[in-house]
């Protein structure tokens, strides 16, 4: 898979250079570059924002130097290209394991007020939001949506059912887990836990699994009612 995310901070991206999707870069599963966008701006001093017409606080990333960053990155539109922002749709589980089936993803990420909105026009297939809160620029929310959609390239994990078992995989948070010592400050790992009786255990993580989204996130449960 090739990720290109198109930002004005690449150097935030080194993070990515850790853990799990480290080595997926290292070893040649994702194929991930952050391209900044300040090298295509026309102006001398490579200035990308300016004040918004209409007046109001703050500077808005301006239109040509995104994209033509867009342009030269992916001149064919072999991209799915994204727009990181507030108002585009929830990103989820299951947006993860979507955007995991396409072979080129190109993430844009805005900055200050916003981005102009004929570049969008222009140039993005999907907006993409992370939560109902605002970032200071869409580089974290990008680094979420790298990060979630990557673990379900074949490869990236070592195990397939570590994906499987996880939180939200089938509706449900994830059952709470243990590792040695069986006994720690007083706290004991769950007797049938030890036990090796597969079925039990199964059933015991799924039991733990309705209670905890039902204390959390009573939402999810009235979703799979729904059957949405």
């Amino acid at each position: 898979m090739k990720i290109r995310v198109l930002t004005l901070f690449p150097s935030m991206f080194g993070a990515l250079g850790e853990s799990i999707i480290g080595r997926a870069i290292k070893n040649g599963l994702i194929d991930f570059e952050a391209v900044d966008i300040r090298e295509y701006s026309i102006d001398k001093h490579h200035k990308c924002d300016d004040t918004p017409y209409g007046g109001g606080a703050g500077m808005v990333m301006t239109a040509q130097p995104i994209y033509d960053c867009i342009n030269a990155v992916d001149p064919n539109h072999e991209y799915l290209r994204i727009f990181m922002s507030p108002s585009g749709e929830r990103f989820v589980d299951a947006t993860a394991r979507e955007l995991a089936t396409h072979d080129n993803l190109l993430i844009l990420c805005g900055h200050y007020e916003g981005v102009d909105k004929r570049v969008i026009d222009l140039c993005i297939d999907r907006e993409i939001s992370v939560g109902d809160y605002v970032l200071s620029g869409g580089e974290i929310a990008a680094m979420a949506v790298v990060d979630a959609a990557a673990r379900f390239v074949d490869g990236v994990l070592g195990c397939f059912d570590s994906h499987e078992d996880e939180s939200f995989s089938d509706g449900l948070l994830e059952y709470p887990q243990y590792t040695r010592p069986p006994e720690f400050m007083g706290l004991k790992v769950p007797e049938v836990l030890l036990g090796g009786n597969h079925k039990e255990i199964a059933k015991f993580r799924r039991e733990c699994s309705l209670k905890l989204t039902r204390e959390r996130r009573g939402d999810l449960l009235r979703e799979d009612k729904d059957g949405n």
